[in-house]
């Protein structure tokens, strides 16, 4: 089975382009972290960076989202893996929670060993959840392509282009050249 993950910084467009792809037919699986803090938000606690399960609570729905999709045919799109949640414990200098190193211990057997990371557009519009400034998204994308790149993933651009545009880039890239030209 194939597992393609979609990374790059808040609000870079990964989850419009997994619309796209899931519209298309393809087989997809949600962000965890947005739905860890929508959960803490409506519990009462509008910071749950600052908690200490934050991470190992991505962490955990992460892997059941993953587990979930372990038998789908054809390729499925993740917007963001376990690499992703490493990448935000760095950003957020917080120590990288024992499940979680557990899992980035065995993340190559998981993933395709390309990954696309989705190139910021310029701006981020905020949300309930996505609370970030652009010059912080920046520096968090960074850190994403630095955390791919120590786990021995290869990067694949998709530039900031009309949706589609993104989409069929992803796409081209999964199905590989058309030799039949």
């Amino acid at each position: 089975m194939q597992r393609y993950v979609l990374t790059g910084a808040p609000g870079a467009g990964k989850t419009a382009i997994l619309r796209t792809l899931e519209l298309a037919g393809h087989a997809v699986v949600e962000e965890a972290a947005t739905d860890v803090i929508a959960r803490a938000h409506a519990e009462g606690c509008m910071l749950p960076e600052d908690c200490e399960e934050f991470l190992s609570a991505i962490t955990a729905l992460q892997v059941s989202r993953r587990l979930r999709h372990g038998r789908d045919a054809g390729p499925v799109f993740f917007d963001r893996s376990e690499v992703c949640t490493l990448a935000l414990a760095r950003f957020l200098r917080r120590p990288v929670p024992a499940a979680l190193a557990a899992e980035l211990e065995h993340v190559r057997d998981y993933y395709e060993p390309a990954a696309f990371i989705v190139r910021g557009q310029g701006f981020v519009t905020p949300t309930a959840v996505r609370r970030i400034s652009v010059a912080d998204a920046v520096a968090f994308e960074r850190i994403h392509e630095q955390a791919y790149r120590e786990l021995g993933f290869e990067l694949v651009e998709v530039p900031p282009a009309p949706l589609r545009e993104r989409a069929a880039t992803i796409l081209a890239a999964v199905r590989g050249p058309d030799l039949s030209q």
